[in-house]
């Protein structure tokens, strides 16, 4: 039993535990987000058409956050940027927390947008700091279960108090990001951050790097497949006559299935080719999906989660280190916002892309997906070789 637990979570610098440590702390108090709209309507009593156009004013803020991230990870530093924006994300949050105006509301939900997800490039370059390339892929395997078990956690919670007790949401996120933010800057040192060196560089020079281009076109078609499990998977359950429960049962089991296999499967998948692990990933992705146009029960559709989850769970465990080990260490924080920014844009597509399929078929739906996976899975073969060979001159 230690050896097994050595080989999963041995060898990784304190550095890394204080960063997993606090993702953990402040995905355990994110519960705001998941209710804004019960928050919304409830204590500010805006309207369902209010509620909408504020929800998109925050997702609009949401989709720049990560390039703005990039940009800053490597012009000031990795920990300012991930403080910084932990620090601004628990200020906004207080003062949504007590507004009144509308006006307010809506500005809030802008720079909330902003700052939440300031912190992801700014995290992930620091992991590509601080870890050398051949623990990269168990190191960002463990920090995605960090983002899991603390978001479960998290919405269980917060479930519990957003009926009684709705401002406490606001203040244990708001005390989370600070908790988070502080960590890193006091307990991870300067001195591990990747240093800001004098050669210029550009979002112009990710954009050029045709690898890093297509991986980042890959992602945003994993991206738009796998955001459908929020958008036409209810739908679709609800068109076959169940009822929001049923669909409560069926995604529990993708926190379930990441909780206890993440932990299992974070040394086996480093061991193998970052490029054929994540092709592999992606066709099981896609064939959960498939397997969705033939099931109508809350057993069914709890089957085909849990085929899809071991595949996120696979993608998710190598597509960030295949990312960071792409990236020259000086542009590490861009190219960690270019490919944030691919699940960014994706949430503009998806809702369009996959209610427009719903429209036409169940069926027409579900095997696009599956078709779209597959397209995913042999450009990722395709580029692994070139990938391939700049993983090993990074570790060289």
């Amino acid at each position: 039993m230690r050896g097994a637990l050595r080989e999963r979570f041995g060898g990784l610098p304190r550095s890394y535990w204080v960063l997993w440590g606090g993702t953990l702390i402040n995905r355990l108090g994110t519960m705001v987000q998941p209710f804004f709209a019960f928050y919304l309507t409830g204590s500010r009593g805006l309207s369902l058409a209010q509620v909408g156009a504020v929800l998109t004013v925050f997702g609009a803020g949401a989709f720049f956050s990560q390039l703005l991230s990039g940009h800053l990870a490597d012009r000031y530093g990795r920990r300012i940027t991930l403080t910084g924006g932990m620090l601004a994300t628990a200020v906004i949050m207080l003062v949504l927390a007590y507004s009144q105006n509308i006006a307010v509301i809506v500005a809030c939900m802008f720079l909330l947008g902003v700052a939440m997800e300031i912190y992801r490039p700014a995290s992930s370059a620091l992991v590509g700091d601080i870890i050398p390339t051949k623990d990269r892929t168990r190191a960002f395997a463990l920090l995605f279960w960090a983002v899991n078990l603390g978001f479960t956690g998290g919405v269980l919670t917060g479930g519990l108090l957003a009926e009684s007790a709705i401002l406490w949401l606001f203040w244990i996120d708001a005390v989370s990001c600070v908790v988070f933010g502080l960590l890193v800057w006091f307990l991870v040192p300067a001195s591990q951050e990747a240093p800001r060196a004098d050669v210029p560089g550009s979002f112009r020079d990710v954009a050029r790097d045709r690898v890093m281009m297509v991986f980042v076109a890959i992602t945003l078609a994993y991206a738009v497949v796998y955001h459908q499990s929020m958008i036409t998977l209810p739908l679709a359950m609800r068109a076959d006559g169940l009822d929001p429960t049923a669909y409560g049962i069926a995604l529990a089991a993708n926190g379930v299935v990441i909780v206890l296999v993440q932990p299992l499967v974070v040394n086996w998948l480093g061991k193998f080719d970052h490029s054929t692990v994540a092709a592999v990933g992606m066709a099981v992705v896609g064939l959960g999906f498939g397997l969705t146009m033939f099931v109508s029960s809350t057993a069914g559709y709890t089957a085909t989660v849990v085929v899809w989850s071991i595949g996120e769970i696979v993608v998710t465990g190598v597509s960030a280190a295949i990312a960071t080990n792409l990236a020259p260490p000086h542009l590490r924080g861009r190219y960690m916002g270019v490919y944030g920014f691919a699940f960014s844009l994706s949430n503009l597509i998806s809702p369009v892309f996959g209610t427009w399929l719903l429209g036409i078929g169940q069926a027409v739906l579900w095997s696009t997906l599956a078709v779209l996976s597959v397209v995913a899975t042999v450009a990722q073969l395709w580029i692994a070789p070139a990938i391939r060979e700049r993983t090993l001159v990074s570790v060289a």
